[in-house]
């Protein structure tokens, strides 16, 4: 059932079904976690199948790790690090005090792209994007100084309207 495509990369068939129904349960399960009126039960079940799915793809990960060809190619490719950094908040939330670090609780909305490993057309935008990639940062770079002069503009000519 492992399958190698022609650059080492690893497909496991069905279970790769399997990990993609798996992320879109995990993020839906994020969005009703969301809800303020949600209960005790209901909270202790989300909370329950989280770490379900957080074993699976940390599983998944592990097998990933372990069967790729150069060993560490697919633990510093883009979809080696889409997929830890899905299961990393996970484990840093187990044991530390999460008031400081809540935010990291938005990463597992990353899982989002690991459905991006199954799909030929985000595969092909991959190729693309990094076909256009210097032209991609230099438009950001100009989008950042453009966004900055306008905040600084902003400031100057409002201040003395809006102090507060």
């Amino acid at each position: 059932m492992i399958h190698r495509d022609d650059k080492g990369r690893v497909s496991f068939g069905r279970f790769d079904y399997l990990i993609q129904g798996l992320i879109v349960l995990s993020l839906f399960a994020f969005a009703i976690e969301t809800l303020p009126n949600l209960s005790t039960a209901s909270r202790k079940l989300l909370r329950g199948f989280e770490v379900i799915s957080v074993s699976v793809f940390t599983i998944e990960y592990i097998l990933r790790l372990l069967l790729c060809r150069p060993r560490l190619s697919y633990a510093f490719s883009f979809f080696g690090l889409v997929d830890l950094i899905a299961i990393l908040p996970f484990y840093l939330s187990t044991g530390i005090d999460l008031r400081s670090i809540r935010a990291f609780r938005l990463l597992r909305l990353f899982r989002l792209l690991k459905l991006a490993r199954y799909s030929a057309a985000m595969q092909r935008f991959h190729r693309a994007f990094l076909i256009a990639k210097e032209e991609l940062v230099l438009f950001g770079a100009v989008a950042l100084i453009v966004l900055y002069l306008s905040a600084v503009g902003i400031y100057y000519f409002e201040r003395d309207a809006q102090p507060e």
